[in-house]
């Protein structure tokens, strides 16, 4: 076919879609020859993560290198060749994405054995599509693959909501630790996956697939560059070590330390411990003289979070340094004192004193 005879649509199309495959590969390698991060010096990243998103990015290269390549010999969209490809795409993309989405996730470790398994019935519909073109399998793949969307999806917003309250549970300072926002751009970019996959030819579909993946490959390296590796060690592990120390058995630990109020009240609101920047859960039963475990029942026992709990303090603190500086006509800034107060991020302060206080920072201080 001449060159002026090709579509510009489709002209257009090849040079977005060579441009993502450009961006991933250059990405991947980025990935694996970089020790640090550039867009978070100070952060460590999780090995496992780190080795999921470069995996999921060489895939996503040589997705693009074998459609392409079926483009430019093929273009036949019920032939065997095609089916093939389509399959690679399941087996390869699927489960490295399900890797990367599980891997953000540090509360504990999830296997990730059931989306390999998840592909056997692709394969083996696939190899009989390929045996039968004119066989309804593709179909039945199709419905197939709806299948394995929604359960993995379905499970991630579990996952997603356990990771969140665990966060709340052993950490005071969320800031670059949450990871739903990513879940829900992964989930979009399945999606649109997905329904590019049952339609096939649709050139709509397809720059909306390119435009997605680039979002997607942009997110990720964020992510990954971005989120710090967390303590994923449970808490009853250290109620275990604790009673092995004092010669008892895990079973017998059934009274919680009656006088654990008392000890916060000393080790972290006498000595403002809580303004301490990244202060855990862990570091604080540390300084109180407990263990987490215990701790964190403490605050179960309350209808707290840790996370409730510090910034109870913080904002509690941020008030009386309000007070203070308006009476002495001091010069200050709400940033200024959030950052006195423990806060690294003034975002993340606002929304905290939000939800303690029933309204925003601003409103609170122009009725003041």
């Amino acid at each position: 076919m001449a060159i002026e005879l090709i579509p510009l649509s489709l002209i257009a199309f090849f040079m977005l879609y060579g441009a993502a495959a450009v961006l991933v590969i250059i990405a991947c390698i980025y990935l694996l020859l970089r020790r640090g991060n550039a867009f978070a010096a100070d952060v460590t990243t999780a090995v496992r993560l780190r080795r999921w998103v470069v995996a999921f990015y060489a895939m996503a290269f040589l997705s693009h290198v074998w459609w392409f390549v079926f483009l430019i010999i093929s273009f036949d969209g019920q032939s065997a060749t095609y089916v093939v490809v389509a399959i690679l795409d399941m087996v390869t993309l699927v489960p490295t994405v399900a890797g990367t989405q599980l891997y953000m996730l540090q509360d504990r470790k999830r296997p990730i054995w059931p989306m390999f398994l998840a592909m056997i019935p692709c394969i083996v519909l696939g190899a009989l599509q390929i045996h039968d073109l004119n066989g309804n399998y593709l179909r039945m793949e199709n419905a197939y693959i709806i299948v394995v969307y929604l359960s993995l999806t379905t499970y991630m917003v579990f996952a997603v909501r356990q990771y969140g309250r665990w966060l709340r549970d052993n950490y005071a300072d969320l800031e670059r630790k949450e990871v739903w926002q990513t879940q829900v751009a992964v989930t979009l970019s399945l999606m649109v996956f997905v329904i590019y996959w049952m339609e096939g030819d649709n050139i709509i579909l397809g720059y909306l697939l390119q435009f997605t993946q680039i979002w997607l490959f942009g997110v990720l390296l964020w992510r990954v560059e971005t989120l710090p590796m967390l303590d994923s060690a449970p808490a009853e592990q250290d109620a275990a070590e604790v009673l092995q120390q004092q010669g008892r058995t895990p079973q017998t630990a059934t009274t919680l330390p009656s006088n654990i109020g008392q000890l916060l009240t000393v080790h972290c609101v006498d000595t403002r411990l809580y303004l301490q920047h990244g202060l855990t859960l862990a570091q604080l039963a540390k300084a109180v003289g407990t263990n987490r475990f215990y701790l964190s029942q403490y605050f179960a026992g309350q209808g707290l979070t840790y996370n409730a709990y510090i910034n109870g303090l913080r904002i509690k603190h941020f008030v009386s340094r309000y007070h203070q500086a308006v009476s002495s006509c001091q010069p200050f800034t709400a940033q200024q004192l959030a950052n006195d107060s423990g806060y690294r991020s003034y975002s993340t302060f606002s929304l905290a004193f939000k939800q303690r206080m029933g309204q925003s920072v601003t409103t609170w201080m122009r009725n003041q």
